[in-house]
């Protein structure tokens, strides 16, 4: 049986004045799938998923998620479907506990409005044993906390909000070895709960240890995907040069893209 696409984007153009962001892209994601979205600085690929989380309204295309189609989302709407945008910029408030950033603009309530404290503290102590952090009380203020250890707060709110997919923005950037690796435990352990995660880097060395596909954007196309079986590393790389320096994927692997072997807006 085939997997169920949880993201379906069709034609998608985006504008910022003069400049044209995205030029026509088609991108998907199915269940339990990690897609590595990778491209030089520039390429489009944080345009292409704030557009899905609804912070940018894409000026043409389709959107479609679990099989409903949208012209445009918003960040609330984007929640409500199951869908969490963990920025690069680690978007925490550094004086607030961590239980408190888990919840933040989602806290629970009793019937008189008061916060259920002690329930959101055990829930987020089982959001974080999940992914291996039990090192840090959930009273500690996140601003105590190593750049890793903050990105997997965030993630502990995909978990906490039972998301289907995580998109994760540049993850890695400006974090040591130890905590880069840590990460992409935490994305090990998203699609082991069988959840779906976009992973977007233009550092092909941290995305490659956890992605099934590749997703390959220059200057706000698609121009290439491939499955990680047919390629190791150093074919991904050779690729990634290939496409900054001529915009084109080397010869000997063209059969081996995905984007030559279905039609514009079919992803069969």
């Amino acid at each position: 049986m085939s997997k169920r696409y949880i993201v379906e984007m069709h034609d998608i153009i985006k504008r910022f004045g003069s400049v044209v962001a995205l030029r026509g892209v088609d991108f998907y994601v199915q269940e339990n799938e990690v897609v590595g979205l990778v491209g030089d600085n520039g390429a489009g690929k944080s345009t292409l998923v704030k557009i899905l989380f609804g912070i940018y309204a894409p000026d043409e295309g389709e959107i479609i998620i679990k099989g409903k189609k949208f012209r445009k989302l918003n960040p609330k709407l984007a929640y409500e479907l199951g869908i969490i945008l963990v920025h690069q910029e680690r978007i925490l408030c550094g004086n607030h506990p961590i239980w408190r950033n888990v919840f933040m603009g989602r806290e629970l309530t009793n019937k008189l409005g008061f916060l259920k404290i002690n329930e959101m503290k055990k829930i987020t102590y089982e959001c974080l044993s999940q992914l291996g952090l039990t090192r840090m009380q959930v009273e500690t203020p996140v601003k105590y906390l190593s750049g890793g250890y903050m990105q997997g707060v965030q993630i502990s709110r995909a978990l906490t909000f039972e998301a289907d997919l995580v998109v994760l923005d540049e993850p890695t950037i400006a974090l040591s070895l130890v905590e880069t690796q840590r990460v992409l435990e935490y994305v090990n352990k998203l699609r082991n709960k069988g959840k779906s995660s976009i992973f977007v880097s233009h550092n092909i060395y941290h995305v490659y240890p956890v992605a099934d596909r590749f997703v390959i954007l220059d200057r706000g196309r698609v121009v290439a995907e491939f499955y990680k079986k047919d390629l190791t590393p150093e074919d991904l790389a050779e690729i990634m040069i290939s496409i900054a320096r001529t915009g084109s994927v080397p010869e000997k692997y063209q059969k081996l893209n995905l984007k030559l072997t279905y039609g514009k807006g079919s992803f069969s």
